[in-house]
């Protein structure tokens, strides 16, 4: 079940911790989010993401990013601008987002 995950280096790295509650309907989310996952990947200094929604459309992605700077970068990308401006827009009744430096990192469980 590990391909789920992201393919993290050891730390330190960033993680941009994404919270959002969806609007209900489409309205061009899918078609978006497909293109934000795959120009997030092409980004200097992007290492993966996890995802998860719920069924009430409660959704968390998490972003791994090597440093502050390829963050900045992302944050600036004329795209994912748009998709940002969409999403206050169309698709969300609120979210959250957080950047925390990774200081320490598990797996487990032990003796798998």
């Amino acid at each position: 079940m590990t391909s789920r995950f992201g393919p993290l280096p050891a730390p330190p790295y960033y993680a941009v911790i994404f919270t959002a509650q969806r609007r209900a309907g489409d309205d061009g989310y899918g078609a978006m989010a497909d293109r934000m996952a795959e120009l997030a990947a092409g980004q200097p200094g992007y290492i993966g993401v996890e995802s998860t929604r719920d069924e009430t459309g409660l959704g968390i992605t998490v972003s791994y990013w090597t440093d502050e700077d390829a963050l900045i970068a992302w944050k600036a990308e004329a795209q994912h601008l748009l998709a940002q401006k969409l999403g206050k827009e169309r698709w969300y009744d609120h979210y959250t987002l957080r950047v925390a430096r990774v200081e320490r990192a598990y797996d487990g469980p032990e003796g798998r």
